[in-house]
């Protein structure tokens, strides 16, 4: 065969699926899998059954001491009975000093079964907040961070347990939203964010110089709480989260250790992520030269 018919005569060519034309990216909506009667065969969770019954059953395990130290004490009393040892404890005879000890552990368990019904951890649950709800922005905010302002927030308030949020950066309070206090004036306002005494506070000046977050997990251990007026009154845990060297968030949950670890990693990376965009608008004219006025 010529080379020229070779290359005139067709080559049969049958594709197995049709072909499809890609106008722009796709994403699978959904993930299937192959077969459907195919159960997972990796390695599962492991339960601790003995964990789980003692949760389960608190008051019975907080009273096991005392049942065991009750038993016990019945039971040296019963076998001093029935043995032919007098009552009377004698210092020379073994079965007497036994007997004492004996005693002196089952009192020990009965007095231990007693502290442990007495002391029980404090439930932590979540509290409603002792304020009025505010949105303040600082004026003529460009369009861009003003959006990411309230990213920030919403996704601070879906997902953790933050009920106030305040933002000072550059000297200016840009952001106070959420909960917080009401005036005393009796105007039925919020307490404006001084950023002038909050700079000079003890707070402040301390997760500035450390360059790392600060968290307050009950703020009602910490005097520096009054360093905070501008939150309700019974907000029960503060992040200080800070922006660079130039601000920092200022972040208030109503539950008392109620940001998780993971909640706060979380906001030191939205930290970074605003502070980028703060560093953007600190030299506008808008943002720095004028007044702060409160929408």
């Amino acid at each position: 065969m010529e080379a020229g018919s070779l290359l005139r005569s067709p080559i049969p060519w049958t594709p197995k699926r049709p072909l499809r034309r890609r106008l722009g990216p796709t994403f699978p909506r959904s993930i299937r899998a192959l077969n459907s009667d195919s159960r997972y065969r990796g390695p599962k969770p492991q339960r601790n059954w003995v964990a789980d019954w003692v949760s389960n059953n608190d008051d019975a395990v907080r009273s096991l001491p005392i049942y065991a130290g009750g038993a016990s004490l019945l039971a040296v009393l019963f076998n001093r009975t029935v043995s032919d040892i007098a009552l009377v404890a004698d210092a020379s005879s073994s079965q007497s000093r036994a007997d004492l000890l004996t005693l002196g552990l089952a009192v020990t368990n009965i007095l231990a079964g007693l502290v442990w019904l007495s002391i029980r951890p404090k439930s932590i649950s979540k509290v409603n907040p002792e304020g009025i709800e505010c949105e303040r922005m600082h004026s003529n905010l460009p369009h861009t961070l003003l959006s990411e302002l309230l990213w920030a927030w919403e996704s601070l308030s879906d997902v953790t347990c933050c009920q106030s949020l305040v933002i000072v950066y550059d000297g200016r309070c840009i952001l106070q939203i959420g909960f917080a206090a009401e005036s005393s004036n009796g105007d039925g306002k919020a307490v404006f964010v001084d950023a002038d005494k909050l700079m000079q506070g003890s707070l402040y000046r301390g997760v500035m110089k450390s360059g790392v977050q600060s968290y307050l997990a009950n703020l009602y251990l910490y005097p520096g709480k009054s360093e905070l007026p501008f939150l309700p009154s019974n907000t029960q845990a503060v992040i200080l989260q800070p922006l660079g060297d130039k601000g920092i968030t200022i972040i208030g949950g109503d539950t008392v250790r109620g940001f998780t670890s993971a909640d706060q990693a979380w906001i030191s990376l939205i930290g970074e992520k605003l502070d980028s965009t703060l560093a953007k608008y600190v030299d506008n004219p808008p943002v720095v030269v004028q007044d702060p006025v409160f929408k």
